[in-house]
């Protein structure tokens, strides 16, 4: 599997999520915006970059997924002006990310550092 076909299959598994969860989903039409969904969260609009996470660790104490995006050759780090949030799924559990806390990439760490 291409790393594009991975992509969609997170972006089905996030869309699924929230669906489940009763809010409304938009999906922007064509490749050109720089989001993959737009939430309707009680009223509240969400732009959407939906990124495929990994474990960083084989205890799976953490993941970390990238953000940013590379279109011909050229790297493209998100901003406020594009997006409002990162989402990731893992196991089945929803992360969302503000922008605004991120840079190259991200990492979330969901159990304590073995050196506390």
């Amino acid at each position: 599997m291409d790393t594009n076909q991975v992509g969609k299959i997170t972006e089905l598994e996030v869309l699924s999520y929230i669906i489940k969860k009763g809010y409304s989903v938009s999906i922007p039409f064509g490749d050109k915006d720089r989001y993959d969904q737009i939430w309707d969260i009680a009223g509240k609009i969400l732009r959407v970059q939906v990124k495929t996470c990994k474990w960083l660790d084989e205890e799976h104490s953490a993941i970390e997924f990238a953000c940013y995006t590379v279109c011909n050759r050229t790297k493209h780090t998100y901003t406020k002006a594009d997006i409002d949030v990162f989402a990731t799924i893992c196991d089945g559990q929803l992360y969302v990310v503000p922008v605004e806390e991120c840079s190259n990439s991200k990492i979330l760490r969901l159990k304590s550092p073995k050196n506390n």
